[in-house]
């Protein structure tokens, strides 16, 4: 029985995570953390409308780590970087669905994953992955004589833009046209900003109402588009996609890994 611990556990992410674990048979939620600021008694009261009735609950990573195998972690940068320090120390698997981290941050987190099983990814669905890896393919097969465009939305409380998943499809166009997505990223247009520059990687991002999540990539080319788009109709395929990651990453040595490796979609 796999032992799972859930940070921001109170949380719509939270929440979601809290119920796939419970209705798995081969797993046990052994443990959920939130801010120390946060009462533990609202924290409970939400964790009853999933149907969990009691929970040890905690604001101290090396606790929440120490009492399971895994951490399923959809939460904040700065919580996760805490988290996976913890996890490295106690050599755990940290399962990362955080988005918005800066370089440096990224970077720390690779460090954490000398020690701990680290599977971090901008989107856990299944989908979201398949199409990822079909982005990189036409992406290589056509010439930047077709621009790209991600377009992404998202619900009103998500924070930060563009979204991880976006960001991951930036990087798989950049990967199959074999260039740093930072050189070739557009994320801003307003005014007069003069005719698009070939080979430009163009992101737009739109936030309301409860999405959750809405991804497309559009290849313009001359006389044609090709359009491949993702929709989540729940946050089920996320925590199901957590969920696989964790029990793979049992078997597997310390590293730093995402949701392609779980799938076997690299190499």
């Amino acid at each position: 029985m796999l032992k799972i611990a859930i940070a921001g556990c109170a949380g719509r992410m939270g929440l979601t995570l809290v119920k796939a674990v419970l209705q798995s048979p081969n797993a046990q939620l052994v443990a959920g953390s939130e801010r120390p600021e946060f009462d533990e008694q609202a924290a409970l009261a939400q964790l009853e409308t999933v149907g969990c009735k009691q929970l040890f609950i905690t604001s101290h990573p090396d606790v929440l780590v120490e009492e399971a195998d895994v951490v399923l972690d959809f939460t904040s940068p700065e919580s996760t970087l805490a988290i996976a320090k913890a996890a490295a120390k106690f050599k755990r698997v940290h399962i990362v669905g955080t988005t918005g981290f800066s370089d440096v941050e990224k970077r720390e987190l690779a460090l954490y994953a000398q020690e701990a099983r680290i599977v971090q990814s901008g989107n856990f669905s299944i989908g979201v992955n398949l199409m990822e890896t079909l982005v990189e393919q036409t992406a290589r097969l056509l010439d930047d004589s077709y621009d790209i465009e991600i377009f992404e939305m998202h619900h009103k409380h998500k924070k930060d833009a563009p979204s991880g998943t976006a960001l991951m499809f930036g990087e798989a166009v950049a990967r199959g046209r074999n260039v740093r997505l930072g050189d070739k990223k557009v994320v801003s247009r307003d005014g007069i900003t003069g005719e698009r520059n070939q080979g430009d990687i163009g992101f737009t991002a739109a936030r309301g109402g409860d999405v959750v999540g809405i991804h497309e990539v559009m290849f313009a080319g001359p006389g044609e588009m090709i359009e491949i788009k993702h929709q989540g109709y729940n946050r089920d395929i996320y925590a199901n996609g957590a969920l696989r990651a964790a029990f793979w990453a049992q078997s597997q040595k310390a590293g730093l890994y995402s949701m392609k490796d779980v799938l076997g979609l690299t190499g």
